[in-house]
Parts: C-alpha cells; structure tokens; sequence
C-alpha cells in the first residue's frame, strides 16, 4: 500500500456491517428509511441496505434476543450514534417506523435521546450542537 493510499482510505475499506436481527427485511426499511439509503436485497435470510456505497447487512437469526441495556443480562455489542439538529424531533419521526423510545435515558443529558431499532438495538441520536461532548 502506498503512503497515498493509507492516507486516503486508512489501512482497510470498510464495505459492510452485518446485524443480526428477527426480521432483515423490516430493519432493512428501517434503516434504509433512517439513514436515506436502498433496500438492494431482500430474502427470507437477509436483507442489504446500501448507503452512500456502504452497506448495512440485516441477517436472520431465530434465537436473537435483543440487549437489555444498561443491564448486562444480554450484553449490548455494538450500537450506532447519529448526530441530528433536534433529537426530539427526530425521535417523534422514527416512532411509525418501527423505532422506541429506549426505557433508559441518561437525565443529566438533555442532549441525546436513546432509542431502539425495531431489533431493540440501541441507537443515540445526539444534539449536533453537542456531538463533540460524546
């Protein structure tokens, strides 16, 4: 790899994340509905979501069992954080998509909402005013 390159793209090229879910094909509208991408795949097993030439892999998995955040019963692995003018608003919007609000919020931050993908993934989205806070 050539010092150009490195600069440009880091070590590697991040193609794809992959989530397991009980239903692809919903999350993949979700997500495609939330981020403004495409559905690009949908089948029984999985579904693809393409966003800006990145994709979001939605694989089917009959035992999922949503994180139970912040308690570590079922640990949480990963979640996504977005960056949006009026977290409220936001939410209000995602809520006929599937979203819910997340029983847990943090009240010392009036800043960021916790929500849960239609999986029960957890996702902030966070006051842009103070993302670099987070």
């Amino acid at each position: 790899m050539t010092e150009d390159q490195a600069q440009r793209s880091g070590l590697v090229e991040w193609m794809a994340l992959t989530i397991d879910c009980p239903e692809p094909n919903v999350m993949a509208q979700f997500y495609a509905t939330l981020l403004g991408g495409k559905v690009t795949r949908q089948t029984p097993d999985g579904a693809n979501v393409d966003v800006a030439g990145r994709l979001l892999n939605f694989r089917a998995a009959p035992d999922y069992k949503p994180p139970t955040w912040p308690s570590p019963e079922v640990p949480l692995h990963s979640h996504f954080e977005y960056v949006v003018e009026d977290p409220d608003a936001v939410a209000q919007q995602l809520l006929p998509l599937g979203a819910s609000l997340a029983q847990h919020q943090d009240p010392d931050d009036p800043h960021l909402v916790v929500m849960l993908d239609p999986a029960g993934h957890p996702f902030c989205l966070i006051r842009s005013s103070a993302a670099r806070r987070h």
